[in-house]
């Protein structure tokens, strides 16, 4: 079961139905959708979100910490700008993904620095050694934020998802380094 986890700015909370309409607003923009791992397409509308987050609730309820998955809220708000994700690799789910999706008048915010690094504390002390996000070429806004929270280039591959993704690695003595204030 995802825990919550809370920052200075953000609550990393389990997602529930209601968060459906926020996530859609997420999940269905083109500019968001566009980068998003191939096992999630864009989110066509209001049903298939609630189905999506059925899905996710129901998954995290079977999932071993540290993984899971989050609804990123604002606390100066209550807005759901976005989600965050710890999650097994494919093909083999050896690996631990760590990743994040923002609506995008939430971005250069530092909003995803901040969110990466709760998860990332969250995991590492859960006796995960390290950390990888994928990250489509192109992407160069993830790959600057992975970049500013320490991780560090590991090379492409098309091991996971089959395609050729960048990928990043960050380790506990890496979660040190101060992120940069925006992303």
């Amino acid at each position: 079961m995802t825990a919550s986890l809370v920052t200075e700015r953000l609550i990393l909370r389990p997602w529930s139905v209601e968060d459906a309409p926020a996530a859609l607003d997420v999940y269905g923009d083109r500019a968001v959708s566009r980068w998003l791992s191939p096992a999630l397409d864009q989110v066509a509308d209001l049903p298939a979100m609630r189905l999506v987050l059925q899905q996710w609730i129901a998954e995290d309820a079977r999932t071993i910490p540290p993984a899971g998955r989050w609804a990123i809220e604002r606390k100066g708000d209550g807005r759901v700008i976005g989600g965050a994700i710890l999650l097994p690799l494919p093909p083999r789910n050896e690996d631990l993904e760590i990743g994040w999706q923002l609506h995008p008048d939430c971005w250069g915010h530092g909003y995803a620095s901040e969110a990466t690094h709760a998860l990332a504390d969250w995991a590492f002390r859960h006796d995960i050694d390290e950390l990888f996000a994928v990250v489509r070429p192109g992407n160069t806004r993830a790959a600057a934020t992975v970049r500013r929270n320490g991780m560090e280039w590991v090379g492409e591959t098309d091991k996971y998802f089959g395609l050729t993704l960048q990928v990043f690695r960050l380790r506990p003595a890496d979660l040190d380094r101060p992120a940069a204030a925006a992303d």
